[in-house]
């Protein structure tokens, strides 16, 4: 768990460099406000439309040859994509880096699969969580160097996200152990990989249902996040680089405080289907208070008071994790993965039109929050389909994730 843990982190802290600098470096390219939201969105689009199509490929892959080589190929894409963007020139070779860097990163998918691999079930929400720890921990530290460095020179976090993904691609080779026995594997197959398919077979798999559109919707939601954050704050409160970089460490502090230390006391004393529907709750109306924020401090205030929000993801993976038998770990994982890469299509195709529709309006204006608002009823949808879940499967939702309870959650960290 150490090693794969390390090397989440190192990912994360190079793509967290980026974020707070992408859409300015798209604005270098463009003359309005109207033009930088469009193009940031088809910018963002092209990341999602590759990775939809090649995650469940790669998370196929990682069933047949081992999670090891795919996570390297990963680095390797990333590095790439890292690069070219520094170097770019034109709008044309930013879209071409990403898609580049969309199709061959399935890091998050093979990542989980990997925990998946070395994690009894009943232990996996808890080490889910561990993840989604070292992903806040990279969102604190990256995001904050990436806002410090581009004000410097706005390519610098790029060729520094570059030379961490290159440090990771050396970690991985010399250190990073496999975790997929060879008896474990199986066979790969085109059909089973086509993006529908996985998506269909994700739906079918018992237990799971309508927790399919719980991620989907609330990961769309999450996605226009994404997308809108840094543009948003820049047109509401005039934010650059560095406030942006701090308000996204932010996020990372709480996602790290929720998820590596709150999530296994707060699975003590909820139940995993009533800890979910709290969360989409709390993280329904943040978007709302996200939106209609008029000073920026205010998008602090609720980022601090959303802690239930951060404990979703990592309850609603684990039971479509444990859904899933042993060989097909990494190809369910790919199919959520995809799923979420599908999300990500989406979202630049209805975050930034909605934010260019309200970019012309004056700072402070409370419509600026549009895309914000549309969040909040996606999340809404979300709430509505995970109580439906839990009324018609009460007892297969709670049957795993609930034997974690009994876990001790010290010992977790510790790899016991």
């Amino acid at each position: 768990m150490p090693f794969i843990m390390l090397t989440v982190l190192i990912d994360m802290v190079a793509i967290g460099l980026i974020i707070p600098v992408l859409p300015a470096l798209v604005g270098s390219f463009t003359h309005s406000q109207s033009d930088q939201a469009f193009w940031y969105g088809v910018v963002t689009f092209s990341f999602g439309f590759a990775n939809f199509f090649a995650s469940p490929v790669l998370g196929a892959l990682s069933d047949r040859y081992g999670r090891r080589p795919v996570l390297l190929l990963g680095f390797f894409g990333l590095g790439i994509n890292f690069f070219a963007t520094a170097f770019a020139t034109a709008l044309w070779i930013l879209i071409a880096a990403r898609l580049v860097g969309g199709a061959m990163q399935a890091n998050a998918a093979v990542a989980n699969a990997y925990v998946a691999d070395i994690t009894q079930p009943e232990q996996r929400a808890k080490r889910f969580g561990m993840l989604g720890a070292m992903l806040g921990l990279g969102f604190i530290v990256g995001p904050v160097m990436g806002g410090l460095l581009g004000a410097i020179h706005l390519q610098l976090p790029f060729f520094v996200a570059g030379g961490l993904t290159m440090v990771n691609l050396l970690y991985g080779y010399f250190v990073l152990p496999e975790s997929l026995a060879v008896e474990k594997r199986s066979a790969f197959s085109w059909k089973a990989v086509n993006p529908w398919n996985s998506l269909r077979a994700l739906s079918q798999l018992k237990g799971v249902g309508l927790l399919v559109g719980v991620v989907a919707f609330s990961g769309l939601a999450q996605f226009v996040l994404y997308t809108c954050w840094v543009l948003y704050t820049t047109f509401k409160f005039g934010w650059g680089p560095q406030e942006n970089g701090w308000s996204l460490a932010a996020v990372g502090v709480m996602s790290v405080i929720v998820q590596g230390f709150l999530l296994g006391r707060l699975l003590k004393i909820f139940k995993p289907q009533r800890l979910a529907v709290i969360g989409l709750i709390s993280s329904g109306l943040g978007y709302a208070l996200w939106g209609a924020a008029t000073q920026g401090w205010m998008m602090f205030a609720v980022i601090a008071v959303n802690l239930f929000g951060f404990a979703v993801t990592a309850t609603v993976q684990s039971m479509i994790s444990s859904a899933a038998d042993s060989r097909s770990q990494g190809q369910t994982l790919g199919a959520v993965s995809s799923l979420g890469s599908l999300m990500a299509v989406l979202a630049p195709m209805l975050g930034a039109p909605l934010l260019a529709l309200v970019s012309h309006l004056p700072k402070g204006d409370w419509r600026i929050g549009a895309p914000f608002y549309f969040c909040a009823a996606l999340q809404t949808v979300s709430l509505g389909l995970a109580f439906v879940h839990f009324q018609r499967h009460p007892k297969s939702s709670v049957s795993t994730p609930a034997r974690v309870l009994r876990t001790d959650y010290s010992s977790t960290m510790r790899g016991k």
